[in-house]
């Protein structure tokens, strides 16, 4: 109780601060401007999905070029703002088999995850998420997934750990070869930040929706 406690003042702390600026510009200011700073869902900008899946089998890791964040929806009196953070602090590892993903192992620094607010990334940091306790959020593939010849979509199922909370959770993904030597993989999984121990603020002039999401884009090459 007393984490949900503190991550709910901290989280408000900074959307007061957001607050002030809404009311001295205006709500609809403030949401346009939002918006235009919200970044694009992750999406596939390689070229294909593999056409020969045992070409793809082996050992990739994750390399420059990739992201991970958040994205989450706010209501400040009655405008809709979506928000999104990313880092490019990503590291790990996916091992494919003949025409499945095997193993999988995710790593993100959230203490570098950024919006277009200062304020918002510092109580996000520091108060919601508790970076200096809970440095990493992590994603570890549990089960098999069966890769299709010609077919970008897979579901990866495992487990999703953010703020030391520990969730079994199916991401939505998609695959695609990355010119003759990598490969690329999109995607996102909802989630509730009650589950993770985080209670979004509910101060009257605005409000944070009780779920989000977290998306990636992976860039692999061969380890």
């Amino acid at each position: 109780m007393r984490t949900r406690t503190k991550a709910a003042i901290g989280v408000g702390a900074a959307v007061v601060v957001l607050g002030g600026v809404a009311v001295i510009f205006g709500p609809g200011w403030y949401a346009d401007r939002a918006e235009e700073a919200a970044a694009d869902e992750p999406s596939l900008s390689a070229s294909a999905a593999p056409s020969d899946t045992t070409a793809a089998a082996g050992t990739w890791s994750v390399s420059d070029g990739s992201f991970a964040g958040y994205r989450v929806d706010e209501v400040l009196r009655g405008e809709d703002v979506t928000v999104t953070g990313r880092t490019e602090d990503v590291t790990g590892e996916v091992s494919i088999g003949e025409g499945e993903v095997t193993e999988a192992k995710i790593e993100v620094k959230v203490a570098t995850i950024a919006t277009d607010s200062d304020n918002r990334d510092g109580y996000f940091r520091e108060n919601a998420i508790e970076a200096e306790q809970f440095p990493t959020a992590t994603f570890e593939l549990t089960e098999p997934a069966a890769l299709a010849e010609g077919a970008s979509k897979v579901d990866l199922t495992g487990d999703l750990t953010v703020h030391g909370t520990t969730k079994k959770v199916t991401v939505a993904a998609e695959v695609g070869a990355d010119g003759e030597d990598g490969m690329q993989v999109v995607g996102s999984v909802p989630i509730t930040f009650a589950d993770f121990g985080v209670e979004p603020p509910n101060l009257g002039f605005v409000s944070v929706e009780d779920s989000g999401s977290v998306e990636f884009s992976l860039a692999l090459t061969p380890a």
